[in-house]
């Protein structure tokens, strides 16, 4: 079994880890949508595309995240969001902390997988050298 698949049909800790950032940054990012209109200049149409897109696109990420491929997305979402203090400079720093939160999150994710699989592997296989 891959590291990627939670253990014995438990729930994965990678998922639930990144589908929380992924929720708390959707609220981030769409609070980013006035600040650029009133502070940024950027035109509403614009603001409204990027900051709900982004928004709206935390939260289908996050509801796909059953899937391995979901997380390059996910990856995605954080360049954007960095990138995003191009246009409203605070978002260099809030974003560059959700990367950080996604990052862990799918590190400390994986390795929770990896040493679950390996602790029942080891308990299966005592369990058959005891029969």
């Amino acid at each position: 079994m891959s590291g990627a698949v939670p253990a014995r049909g438990g729930r994965s800790p990678r998922r639930a880890m990144c589908a929380a950032v992924l929720s708390l940054e959707a609220i981030t990012l769409g609070l980013t949508t006035p600040v650029m209109i009133t502070i940024a200049d950027v035109d509403p149409p614009v603001a409204l595309t990027v900051g709900l897109g982004l928004a709206v696109g935390c939260l289908v990420v996050a509801g796909l995240l059953r899937a391995e491929w979901a997380y390059w997305p996910g990856h995605a979402v954080q360049v954007a969001a960095v990138a995003l203090g191009l246009v409203v400079p605070l978002m260099f720093v809030l974003g560059g902390i959700f990367a950080l939160l996604w990052g862990t999150a799918y590190w400390l994710g994986r390795k929770i997988e990896r040493e679950r699989e390996a602790a029942y592997a080891a308990w299966e296989s005592r369990g058959e050298s005891d029969d």
